[in-house]
């Protein structure tokens, strides 16, 4: 039997933007495509977008060249401008490759947003699962602080 590393990745950023905007801009996929790849290199396609409770998300992403990766979101939970939590797969050639639960929470810091995301992993591939959610996310999260300080700066 294949061992299954578990781990819970905690990431934070205090994004300058309101609320609302913040919370639309994880609940609208065009957005998301925006802000969401890791790198110049990577696409970010969404095949399915049903952002709701029970909804499902089908994407790929990975290279422009070959989105190779195929994941799978559903939305347990949605309180608006407050929290989404959701779970999701992760395949490759038909092998999955992880499972994860993510608890996204938002809190208003006078005028921006104090974002937490806690990601409960299962990698079935070991460790390299782990480091690129690490890398992939933290690069996410800091393209999203990006696309509001771009935001920011085209408003003035």
């Amino acid at each position: 039997m294949d061992s299954i590393l578990h781990d819970t990745l905690v990431f934070t950023r205090q994004i300058p933007a309101h609320i609302d905007a913040v919370f639309a801009a994880y609940a609208t996929p065009n957005a998301r495509m925006l802000w969401g790849v890791p790198s110049d290199t990577a696409t970010l396609i969404y095949d399915v977008a049903d952002f709701r409770e029970g909804g499902l998300d089908r994407f790929r992403c990975g290279s422009k060249a070959d989105p190779n990766i195929h994941g799978e979101t559903r939305y347990l939970q949605i309180i608006p401008s407050s929290r989404v939590v959701s779970s999701e797969t992760i395949t490759v050639a038909g092998k999955c490759l992880c499972a994860s639960l993510t608890t996204l929470e938002l809190q208003t810091n006078g005028q921006t947003t104090m974002l937490r995301n806690t990601t409960q992993l299962a990698s079935f591939i070991g460790e390299d699962m782990r480091k690129g959610h690490l890398q992939g996310t933290n690069a996410s999260l800091d393209n999203l602080v990006k696309y509001f300080e771009e935001q920011a700066r085209q408003s003035r």
